[in-house]
This record gives C-alpha cells, structure tokens and sequence, in this order.
C-alpha cells in the first residue's frame, strides 16, 4: 500500500510496506527428480494429490493437494521424455537431490502495484514474469510472477504470483479442493543461517512486529514465529545437525510446511511438539522424505 500525507502545507507520498495480512499464501514448493514417486509418497501419509500437468517452460511438470482456503501443496519434477536442458531451472538442485520444501508464493490481486509499493521502500523486487501450465483436460492457465529479494525465486522470501486466467482454475482442478481434512497452508518455515538477520530483513520487508521466539530442540533450532503470518524462520542449534546439512546443500529456503487441521484425528503423527500456542504434529519423515506437519 500507499498514501499521502499532510505536512506543513505540503502533500507527501508515503510508501507503505506489504504488510502481515499481505503474506497471503499461495501455494508451496515441494521439489524432486519423480513426480509419481513424490505423489505415492504423499499417498502413503494419507494425503491423495492430482496430476496438474506440465508447464510452460518444457522443463518441470507438477501435481498438487488444494485445500478450502485455496492454497496448495506443489509437488514439482523434471517432466519426463523433455529434451530440454534442466540443468537451467532455478529450483534443479532441489530437484535433483530430492530437496522436498523448496520455495513459496504469496497470491496478489495488483502484482504491479505490490512491486512498486516493494520498490518505493527499497526492497529489491523484480518485474512481473509470465508463466503458465496446460492442464491434463487442455485447459491452459496463465499466470505472472515477481521475485522478491536476490535469493532464488521463492526462497527465502515468497514470490509474488496473480493469475491471468480464473484462479480457481489453477487450483481446484475438478471445481473443488483435493482434501477438506486440511484447511489450508498455515505455517512455512524457513531455515536461516542467521535468525537475528533473517528476523530483521522480514521485518524490514514486510513491516512485521517482533517475533516469538523459541527452542525446539527435537526439531533442531532456534525458532522465530511472526503472529498473524504463515512465517517461521528456522537457525540450526548446532553444527551437523539435518538442518545445518540442508543449509549447506541447498542454502537458505523453505525445510518444512505445516497444515492447518480440520480432522487431525484422522492422521496419526510420528512425533509432535509445541509452537508459540499450537501443537505440531509430523507426518513420518521415513514415508514422506520431507517435513509436513499439521496443526
């Protein structure tokens, strides 16, 4: 947002920062090198996803979990048969290596205004790309991106995404949500080398308050979870724990996506633990071969 402001007989032009309530999400990056193999693997903790088909680029197709409140699980992999060289996609690493959570967008209604406002406070935002997918019935979607920060797209920060074609059909490939036993995406987290500079540059980004911070030593780092947004920004407690590993293979960038629950007596978790006022339960890391948890 932006506005304008009297002072001493003057009218001055403010920029207003993207704040909490813009940190909308849209959908979340799961990255590997088969998309069959991704989606039995989601099959097996209970979760079905559907065949969302190949994009645009020739390089990547996907599938996806839609949930009520319109936000999805991506499941992202090279598309097989392509003669096209991957080695240039941005997220290939997290593709090769299995990487699971890679990256997350934030929907937008006014993608060029959203970049001017980043651009007026001096966050680093790129112009608005086009993307797209055909769907498995034909039915082509269109879409256009900006990225937010130098990071890979949708790393640390979000990218921005507004549909050029209805929305709904991008997400609800049969006119309806693939499960309503979630409601949607509720927490993305982050893992960071730094928390204390990772906390200031979302801060500064997006206009955040303070965070709760916290200790989970099950889960192997220091916590920091911005109220009000789907943001927990994740530092490891020590060297040579699996976060500081994933740090170190694939930089800094989502390592784990939490659900919001309608009936979580239907799945049974793993393990469980508590943030900042909610209980966290995990789905079997050994099934899946990423994080997922729900609350």
């Amino acid at each position: 947002m932006s506005g304008f402001v009297h002072r001493f007989g003057f009218l001055l032009f403010i920029p207003i920062l993207l704040g909490a309530a813009d940190l909308k999400v849209d959908h979340a990056t799961v990255a590997g090198s088969d998309l069959r193999t991704m989606m039995d693997n989601l099959a097996a903790v209970g979760i079905h996803c559907e065949y969302g088909g190949p994009h645009n680029d020739h390089i990547t197709e996907m599938a996806l979990t839609s949930f009520p409140d319109g936000s999805y699980l991506e499941l992202i992999a090279p598309q097989s048969g392509s003669n096209k060289d991957v080695t240039a996609h941005v997220w290939i690493k997290q593709m090769q290596n299995n990487a699971g959570p890679s990256a997350w967008a934030i929907r937008s209604s006014d993608l060029a205004g959203d970049v001017k406002r980043l651009q007026a406070a001096g966050v680093t935002v790129s112009s608005p790309q086009p993307g797209g997918r055909k769907r498995p019935d034909g039915k082509r979607l269109e879409w256009e991106t900006a990225q937010i920060g130098e990071e890979p797209r949708g790393t640390f920060f979000p990218f921005i995404i507004q549909d050029l074609t209805p929305r709904q059909d991008r997400v609800f490939l049969t006119g309806k949500p693939t499960t309503k036993d979630f409601i949607g995406i509720a927490r993305v987290v982050i893992a960071v080398r730094d928390l204390r500079v990772a906390v200031q540059r979302y801060r500064d980004a997006f206009a955040l308050p303070s965070p709760i911070e916290q200790v989970d030593k099950d889960f192997g780092a220091h916590l920091a979870l911005f109220t009000g947004t789907p943001v927990v920004l994740a530092a490891p407690l020590h060297a040579g724990s699996w976060l500081a590993a994933r740090l170190e293979q694939f930089g800094e960038g989502p390592c784990a996506f939490i659900l919001g629950a309608r009936k979580a007596g239907h799945y049974k978790p793993a393990e469980k633990t508590y943030w900042a006022m909610a209980d966290i339960s995990w789905f079997d890391t050994t099934k899946l071969g990423w994080h997922l948890g729900f609350e």
